[in-house]
């Protein structure tokens, strides 16, 4: 629902041209709406006007005024272009005047800004940004080249200006820029340049770091040049660090308080090659994750780990409450440790997705770990783990006794649509699940669209669902739609 404040920025802006005169006339309690609606609406010229006169200290993209959640409320890549030219164009316009002496009009702008926010506009996690999107890669190039653009503008103004007056000019304070940023092979260089910029008009902070394929002391050349405060997550994905790399590239996330959440997926970590050093490594490696006193989160996707659970995980002081060990190759021993130990009544998220629960053992250590987490448990991922009809039979009675269980993701298994409306008829006992995602069931012909059967099974589910007062669950076979919940929106 937008309101009527909303509706009438939307309508003001649509003036084009008039509209954007008019804005030095408007009090500053309207600019975070115009923002907003200039941000969903791609009025470039408003959005920049509006960010290069900002009247507060801080605009954070996060705490604007929402109409909605839907998908288009994205904005559009000329937007957080825009964005970002602003500031730069503002910073300029600072710099210039102490050569150009227009300290005039510079004390006449209202723009007060001191931290742009800019963790709202991406989401990493979502691929799919659509033609008119930007990507969390892109918008990061973006930022590191206005850094590196303004730096060389920066000590071109501050030569001219020591050949006018005597002394060199007090520096003006940087804007900070809080940002999400994604590094590969091809930005590492512009990246690293702009976060080692002395004094640089903009100054970056990351809230969330994302490295993919980069070496060892690449990642750790990187990790030095953040700033230590603020930092929640560190993702280094297809690396192939190895433990060897890990062990290297962990000891500098000691530098970072507040780091909550790590993702190690595709390590190339396979324990299983043996090696007279892999348990060494692997103490190693466990030092270093204690050394991490905020950790709460750990992905360790396709690090094959088995039966070496215990030693990596079991001398952790605090609870992890985000365990994510799909395609880890564990043994039963492994979820035994997992189910006794201080992390599993504290597990909110779970994924162990690849395992063969066809397997006696691991379905019934499984079901131990759930019964442990049952209180706690909010989301599960069991993807692609050969799930049949009796399996889930088994499984049934502890999953329903996981009450605040909001989101279960069972693609890729083999189930028959009379087992998938059984599990509907029990996820009427979970009063918070909202999301289920399956794969087609067993005998639904594909080729040519949804077949009879499947139409069937979904006309049945429907009626299920609305039987129960449950419109609000979300059933959905298309991978793609399924969006898992992210650790930070739980």
């Amino acid at each position: 629902m937008q309101s009527l404040l909303f509706l009438c920025a939307r309508r003001l802006l649509s003036h084009g041209p008039g509209a954007c005169r008019a804005l030095r006339l408007l009090p500053p309690d309207l600019y975070p709406v115009l923002c907003r609606a200039a941000l969903l609406d791609g009025r470039v010229p408003a959005l920049r006007l509006l960010v290069s006169s900002w009247p507060f200290p801080i605009l954070s993209f996060q705490q604007l005024p929402l109409p909605g959640n839907s998908p288009g409320d994205k904005p559009h890549r000329s937007c957080i272009q825009a964005v970002v030219l602003a500031v730069v164009a503002h910073q300029h316009t600072r710099e210039d005047s102490v050569t150009l002496l227009s300290l005039l009009s510079l004390s006449q702008s209202r723009c007060r800004l001191q931290l742009l926010d800019m963790t709202g506009l991406q989401d990493a996690a979502c691929a799919d940004h659509g033609p008119e999107g930007m990507s969390l890669w892109s918008c990061t190039v973006a930022l590191a080249k206005a850094i590196l653009e303004l730096t060389k503008h920066q000590r071109q103004c501050l030569k001219r200006a020591s050949k006018l007056q005597r002394g060199s000019p007090s520096p003006f304070t940087p804007v900070t820029v809080r940002s999400d940023l994604f590094v590969n092979a091809t930005s590492c260089s512009v990246l690293r340049a702009a976060l080692r910029s002395p004094r640089a008009p903009l100054r970056l902070s990351c809230r969330h770091f994302h490295a993919e394929e980069l070496s060892a002391a690449t990642t750790d050349s990187l990790l030095e040049s953040l700033e230590p405060e603020g930092l929640r997550r560190v993702v280094l994905r297809f690396n192939n660090l190895g433990l060897p790399g890990l062990c290297f590239v962990l000891p500098r996330l000691r530098r970072f308080p507040a780091l909550s959440s790590l993702q190690l997926p595709y390590s190339n970590v396979d324990v299983r090659r043996g090696g007279a050093g892999t348990d060494a490594a692997i103490r190693c490696l466990a030092a270093h994750l204690r050394a991490l006193p905020a950790l709460r989160e750990l992905d360790l996707y396709s690090s094959r780990l088995s039966g070496k659970l215990e030693q990596l995980l079991g001398e952790l002081e605090a609870p992890l409450e985000s365990l994510a060990l799909a395609f880890c190759s564990l043994l039963p021993c492994d979820l035994t440790f997992v189910s006794r130990s201080l992390h599993a009544p504290a597990l909110r998220q779970l994924d162990l997705s690849g395992h063969d629960l066809t397997s006696p053992e691991l379905l019934q250590a499984l079901q131990q770990l759930l019964a442990r987490a049952s209180c706690s448990l909010l989301q599960l991922q069991l993807l692609e783990c050969r799930l049949t009809d009796g399996e889930l039979r088994l499984l049934l009675p502890t999953l329903r006794r996981c009450r605040r269980l909001r989101c279960l993701g069972l693609f890729g298994n083999p189930l028959s649509a009379e087992a998938l409306s059984c599990l509907a008829r029990h996820g009427m006992d979970l009063p918070d699940l909202c999301l289920v995602g399956y794969s087609q069931p067993l005998g639904c012909s594909d080729q040519h669209g949804p077949g009879q059967e499947e139409g069937d099974f979904e006309a049945e589910l429907r009626r299920l669902l609305d039987g129960a007062g449950r419109t609000d669950t979300v059933w959905t076979s298309s991978f793609q739609h399924y969006g898992a919940i992210d650790y930070f929106s739980l």
